[in-house]
């Protein structure tokens, strides 16, 4: 299944990417997520976020009540106008679901929009669409918690 999001900044691409790769500013997205527990981890370009979330109903019957959610993003070069493109990979260890795609970050609206383009994919005969629609609308809530939290990030430090 297609994921397609995005969120736009008051800020340049540089400002916006700095933002995206500090380990502070992930805590408070996980922690917006509603996660139990996570680790976030920056190395570098690429970014690591490991998070306990409450599993969407459809799942929870497979799942449990919880999911792990691990989240990585290797980001490429700046180009010259600052936009930049990350490879993503978001899995849940022990099941059958996978996300690859990208997220970019490029001028736009009002400063800068942050895109995701990907494919969700959960790998279980006749249920796996179900569950891809299940889990799609906590994906992009998910992303889309970036936008308030990256909001906040920005006020605070102009």
């Amino acid at each position: 299944m297609d994921i397609s999001s995005q969120a736009e900044f008051a800020a340049d691409p540089s400002t916006v990417y700095t933002m995206m790769t500090t380990k502070e500013y992930l805590d408070k997205v996980c922690a917006a997520t509603r996660a139990s527990d996570y680790d976030v981890t920056v190395s570098g370009a690429t970014t690591k976020t490991s998070r306990t979330l409450p599993a969407p109903e459809m799942a929870a019957r497979f799942t449990g009540p919880t999911l792990q959610v691990v989240e990585e993003i290797v980001w490429g070069d700046a180009s010259a106008d600052g936009s930049r493109v990350g490879a993503l990979k978001l899995t849940v260890p022990g099941q059958p679901l996978s996300m690859n795609g990208t997220m970019s970050i490029k001028p736009g609206g009002p400063g800068t929009v942050v895109a995701l383009d990907a494919e969700l994919k959960v790998s279980i005969p006749l249920l796996g669409k179900k569950l891809e629609q299940s889990a799609a609308p906590a994906v992009t809530s998910g992303f889309r918690t970036h936008q308030g939290v990256g909001n906040t990030w920005l006020a605070e430090r102009s």
